[in-house]
């Protein structure tokens, strides 16, 4: 039988039910008793609802069909609400995120939908937004992005996924909705090492310093008003121990800002090689060295004052700047008035400086990043301790040197934003010019955390890199979601937190950058192996960071949107019919009202007037 004709078909049955009820109706009143009152409101009622209640259960059967939209895809995502079964498009898929539709066909993701639907040239994305596996597949279509609501809680965080051991970093994030909340970073041990309010516009920023070598999670716990812990979210940072670089120190004569020098770089684990004048062709330090090209390609970088750079003949600057262009790195300490001929030095590096002949007073920026994780414990004989009060930053001296290069880069501000030092690149070296004279005070007045920082700032800038660098990695990745790895070998491989050992099958097709997709069944660290080279990673749990999930979906989908082409002309297509449960609902109450009618009884009172 054909079901087209089915409708036809259940509409006569349906017909013929009610002229059977109806003659059924009118049989019973013709055999009724006649010494009864007529009751021809209750007949006509009765009689009246039999083709009613036939219409409603066809209509709840076979839904009347709405206009439609040729070539609409409405596609169902996270968070769209009950209220879409009024889509006016052609075709409804509800993705594995969006909540159970009845009307909905559901798929596993978008390219998968496209493929059973290939006349679909036009998207209507309705709810929180598209996963990122399916974004590429809405790449180049038209779209229309109906979105949700958008997200309350943390729905912004960004903070580096490696650091070098020894530094700082900073964690940036956003609120929104949550008013009077604050954020928290706690150390992998679950200290807390700061507490920040976030600004009018919900945004934050915490600091927070990695010692040791290795891999750490750090979190970041929200706060709301009450105190009450809102979220906490998990904050994995790889923390690499990079071979320390080799520095050369040049100084015309010894003092406390070179001691303390080399006391950082002995305790940053740099490898130290010093040479320091006394006049009268005396040097102290280490064993002498000729300042030579084999020399310098030893060492990662040259640390020296303006009566080094006196000290240097023809040949050494010669040979030196050929090593700045072959990658060395120069810091050149400004300590005092410079001739002119160190001038001319400088301006074939680059810089045109004038002589310097004066000093004045400045001192550094000093805010609420300072923190006891950045200070350290101190010593046995000078421990310190988290509650203690930080010392206020001392005055400083600096050169009043006036610097033109219209390529320099400032390397330190002092609190009024007047550079303190700058760099620039010189072939594939760099060199800095530093104008802080007296930095060991800092040492001196208990922040020599802020001492190391300005150094180790410097020093990692300007040294000669190693030229090792690990692949790049996608960031962040959570459990359940593709991620996408290049540049693979051949024999590339990830090991699981289990032990469990994934291989990685570049795309043939992928030309040179040889790029795979990759699920994460597990959160935790994993291990990219290639060969003998090993590069940790971190896999975040599918629930950490709901809304800022929720939000990077949100936003994606909106520059996807954005990005779209002009939206291709729509004509109507074939009628879709509608929801039945209205229609099975009206039925349903007719028919408990027409029962309860039907089975009302008169009252006495009203038996004994119709008697009398």
């Amino acid at each position: 039988m054909n079901p087209a004709h089915f409708p036809l078909i259940t509409a006569a049955l349906l017909a013929l039910a009610a002229a059977v009820s109806m003659l059924r109706l009118l049989h019973w009143q013709r055999r009724r008793d006649p010494s009864l009152p007529p009751r021809h409101g209750r007949l006509a009622t009765l009689l009246l609802a039999q083709p009613l209640l036939a219409a409603l259960l066809y209509l709840a059967l076979f839904p009347p069909a709405k206009p439609t939209q040729a070539g609409t895809l409405t596609v169902l995502t996270a968070g769209v609400l009950a209220q879409i079964a009024h889509t006016t498009g052609d075709i409804l898929v509800a993705l594995p995120e969006a909540p159970a539709h009845a009307e909905a066909e559901a798929v596993p993701d978008l390219a998968t939908a496209l493929r059973r639907h290939p006349q679909a040239r036009r998207l209507h994305v309705v709810g929180a937004g598209l996963e990122a596996r399916d974004r590429e597949a809405a790449r180049g279509r038209a779209l229309v992005f109906d979105a949700a609501p958008p997200p309350t809680g943390l729905v912004d965080l960004e903070w580096p996924a490696q650091i070098a051991a020894g530094n700082d970093f900073t964690v940036h994030g956003r609120l929104a909705g949550l008013s009077g909340a604050a954020v928290e970073l706690l150390d992998p041990a679950g200290q807390r090492l700061q507490r920040a309010v976030p600004g009018d516009d919900g945004r934050f920023a915490l600091q927070g310093a990695a010692r040791a070598a290795g891999r750490a999670t750090f979190s970041l716990r929200v706060v709301d008003a009450g105190g009450a812990t809102r979220e906490t979210m998990p904050l994995p940072l790889r923390i690499a121990a990079p071979a320390p670089p080799r520095l050369l120190v040049l100084a015309g004569a010894p003092g406390p800002e070179l001691k303390y020098l080399r006391r950082w770089a002995g305790d940053a684990g740099i490898a130290l090689h010093t040479r320091i004048g006394t006049g009268a062709g005396l040097v102290l330090g280490d064993a002498p060295l000729r300042i030579d090209a084999d020399t310098l390609r030893r060492f990662d970088a040259l640390l020296l004052d303006e009566r080094s750079l006196q000290s240097l003949g023809d040949g050494e600057m010669r040979a030196l700047s050929d090593a700045v262009r072959e990658g060395l790195g120069v810091l050149l300490r400004m300590t005092g008035p410079l001739s002119s001929a160190d001038r001319a030095r400088l301006r074939g590096w680059g810089f045109g400086v004038d002589a310097g002949a004066a000093s004045e007073t400045t001192r550094l920026r000093d805010g609420d990043a300072t923190l006891a994780a950045l200070r350290g414990p101190g010593s046995a004989d000078a421990p310190l301790s988290a509650d203690e009060p930080v010392p206020a930053l001392p005055s400083l001296t600096r050169r009043a040197l006036r610097i033109e290069a219209a390529d320099a880069v400032p390397l330190l501000h002092d609190a009024q934003e007047r550079p303190l030092a700058y760099w620039r690149a010189h072939g594939r070296g760099r060199i800095a010019l530093v104008t802080l004279t007296d930095s060991f005070k800092l040492v001196l007045a208990g922040r020599g955390e802020r001492h190391a920082g300005i150094w180790s700032e410097a020093i990692a800038i300007v040294a000669r890199g190693d030229g090792a660098s690990a692949p790049p990695m996608p960031w962040p990745l959570w459990e359940g979601e593709r991620a996408t790895l290049c540049d693979l070998a051949d024999d590339a491989g990830i090991v699981a937190p289990d032990g469990a050992r994934i291989a990685l099958h570049p795309d043939p097709a992928g030309g040179a950058r040889r790029c795979a997709a990759f699920w994460p069944a597990q959160p935790g660290w994993h291990l990219l192996r290639q060969g003998e080279a090993e590069t940790p990673f971190a896999v975040l749990p599918a629930q950490a960071g709901a809304a800022w999930q929720a939000q990077r979906r949100r936003e994606a989908t909106l520059a996807l949107a954005a990005q779209a082409p002009a939206d291709v002309p729509v004509q109507a297509g074939p009628p879709r019919r509608g929801p039945s449960w209205p229609w099975f609902l009206a039925w349903l109450l007719a028919s408990a009202s027409l029962w309860a009618f039907e089975r009302r009884r008169r009252t006495p009172s009203a038996v004994s007037a119709a008697s009398a």
